[in-house]
C-alpha cells in the first residue's frame, strides 16, 4: 500500500481559476475481484470523492482517465506483456468504480484504445492534454491507481509539458511488483516537483 503524503507539506493548498482534477483509471479491474486488483485499490474512493466534491463547488474541471483497451492489447501477457487482460473497452471491468462520485461534467479520456498503444498516461494514450489546455488548465490535482504506474506517469509527463502538479497523497495506492515500488514512485514524483498534499490541507 502507497504510503500517505510526504508529512512535510504542511501549507494549506488553496484552489485557484486554472486548477484541474484528475483522477486516473479507478475501474473496476483494479479493485478489489478485479482482474488486476491494487491492494487497498477501494480505499481511494471516498477521498477521491471529497476532492471530486470540492472541485465541483470551485467551479472547476474535472477529468477521468480510464484504460479503454482493446481485446488483443498488446500489455496482454497473451502478446507477451506483463499483465492480465484488464480493462476491455465496453466490459464491466472497464467501467469506473461505482461509489465514484463522477460529476455528470467530467471529461473522460479514453487511453489505449489501439491494439499498439501501450503507455501509462493520459497524455501519451489519449488527448488529456488537448483537453486541459481547452480548459485552460495551468496546475493538475492527480490521484488514482496505481501510484507506480498509471499515476506516476501522468504526474511525470504533466510536469514535462509544463503544467505544475499537486499528487493526492490519501488517494492513491500502488501496485508494487516490487515492495517498494510505491514508496519510490511519490518520491521521484515529489523530486520532479510535484506537491504532495492530503485533504486536510486542501483549501477550497
Amino acid at each position: 500500500m502507497a504510503r500517505a503524503a510526504d508529512p512535510r507539506q504542511t501549507r494549506p493548498v488553496t484552489l485557484h481559476p486554472g486548477d484541474g482534477l484528475i483522477v486516473v483509471d479507478v475501474q473496476n479491474d483494479f479493485l478489489r475481484g478485479g482482474s488486476l486488483a491494487v491492494a487497498g485499490g477501494d480505499e481511494v474512493v471516498p477521498p477521491l470523492n471529497a476532492y471530486l466534491a470540492a472541485f465541483a463547488r470551485a467551479g472547476l474541471p474535472i477529468f477521468a482517465t480510464r484504460d479503454w483497451h482493446p481485446p488483443n492489447h498488446r500489455s496482454f501477457r497473451a502478446r507477451g506483456g506483463p499483465w492480465p487482460p484488464h480493462c476491455v473497452a465496453g466490459s464491466e471491468g472497464a467501467r469506473f468504480a461505482p461509489g465514484l462520485a463522477l460529476p455528470p461534467s467530467t471529461v473522460v479520456v479514453s487511453k489505449d484504445t489501439l491494439p499498439e498503444q501501450d503507455t501509462y498516461s493520459g497524455f501519451q494514450g489519449g488527448d488529456l492534454d488537448a483537453h486541459l489546455r481547452e480548459a485552460g488548465v495551468r496546475r493538475v490535482f492527480v490521484g488514482g491507481l496505481a501510484t507506480d504506474y498509471c499515476v506516476f506517469h501522468t504526474v511525470k509527463d504533466a510536469l514535462a509539458r509544463g503544467y505544475a502538479a499537486v499528487l493526492l497523497g490519501d488517494a492513491i495506492r500502488a501496485v508494487n511488483v516490487r515492495p517498494d515500488d510505491g514508496r519510490q514512485a511519490e518520491a521521484e514524483m515529489v523530486r520532479l516537483g510535484a506537491v504532495p498534499i492530503r485533504r486536510d490541507l486542501l483549501a477550497a
